[in-house]
This record gives C-alpha cells, structure tokens and sequence, in this order.
C-alpha cells in the first residue's frame, strides 16, 4: 500500500487553529473534502494524552483509508499500529527509524534543501517535505525556500515530494511549474470556518 499513496491534499495538525470544533471532528470534515493523507502533529503535550488523540483520529483515518502519519513519535506510530512518521532534521535519522519501524511504514522526512532531500532518500525515506515555501504562522522558525529550488528538488530525487509551509488557495498554483506530488497544509484547512468546504476548494485547485 505505502507505494501507491496520494500525497496530493495532506493535512497537518494543529489543534491550537481549530474554530469552534475539535480536532476528530476538524479532520474527519478535512477528508470528506478531499485529504489525501493526515499528520497528527501535537508538540506540546504528554505521551498519554497524544496516544488517546492517535488513537482517537486512526478510528477516522481507518474508516476512509487515509494514511495516518504520526509526527516525530515513533513511539506513538509504533503503539496505535499507524502508516508512518515524519521527521524533522533534528529528530531520529530515515534509517534509523527504518530499522525500528520495518519496511511497511512510511517514513517522510522535513528537507529544505537538494542535499537534505537526497540524504533523505538515501536513508530510505518514502518522501519529502519541502519548505517553508511562504510565510507561515505555524512554524516561525522555518526558512523560506524558492520554487527553483523546490524544483530542483523534485527533478533530483525519485520519490514524492510534498511542498508545505504558507500553501493556501491564493498561492498554490505558483507552485505548479515544479510539477511536485501534492501540498501539505495546516492553516489553511484547520484554520477556516468550514473546514470540509476549504478542503474541497484546495483539492479543486490542485487537480486543475
């Protein structure tokens, strides 16, 4: 299976951008309109709590046959059975993780440059993230990366390439001449009002 996964519309969570809902409700709106893939993403809470919420949306994912990816906690991945991880520079290496995890699971691995993606490839990871592409609330601290560079990227790698940071409708079709496997966005979808509608007008978007 974790050959023939569409990254195309893949949601990161961030509960903190949630407006009046809860985040099992916030992703199960975000996959009726269109995600492809989810990446629990919780930075500020224990492992009890995080396990209760993975447990919680691998319910939803399940019942959509939307890969859940866990981010950084492999031990989360591990103990809720969950389609993979994905890891920053500064967390466990690809391979590493490869060896704990096996060759079923997904790995994806945060790059920012050419020689951060193929490093990545080169320790086993399934795809990478690519960015931030535009300025983000979400993450302050991520340094902008160009479009010829996220080009660069997709054209010197061979696996899926996922562009994230900023993405919105109002900008994803710059993105379009790197020809990459799909968006990852947060703000965009948990941000809105609407999620399910947000996501159908991000999915539309990406298939023109």
């Amino acid at each position: 299976m974790k050959n023939n996964i569409d990254y195309s519309l893949y949601l990161v969570t961030d509960r903190d951008l949630l407006v009046d809902t809860d985040i099992c409700t916030g992703v199960e709106e975000a996959i009726k309109g269109g995600v492809t893939v989810v990446q629990l993403r919780e930075k500020n809470i224990g492992t009890l709590e995080f396990y209760k919420i993975a447990v919680k949306i691998k319910i939803i994912t399940e019942k959509y046959k939307v890969p859940l990816i866990i981010n950084d906690r492999i031990d989360i991945a591990q103990a809720i059975d969950a389609a993979g991880v994905h890891l920053g520079q500064s967390d466990m290496p690809a391979d590493v993780a490869r060896h704990i995890l096996g060759s079923n699971k997904i790995i994806g691995v945060s790059t920012a440059t050419l020689k951060q993606a193929k490093k990545a490839e080169g320790q086993g990871a399934d795809y990478v993230g690519v960015g931030a592409m535009f300025p983000t609330i979400t993450k302050d601290d991520a340094n902008a990366v160009t479009i010829k560079c996220l080009k660069d990227i997709k054209e010197g790698i061979s696996i899926p390439v996922v562009a994230i940071g900023g993405i919105s409708e109002k900008n994803v079709a710059l993105l379009r001449p790197a020809n990459i496997d799909g968006i990852a966005v947060v703000s965009a979808i948990l941000g809105k009002r609407s999620i399910k509608i947000a996501a159908q007008k991000l999915s539309a978007l990406i298939k023109l």
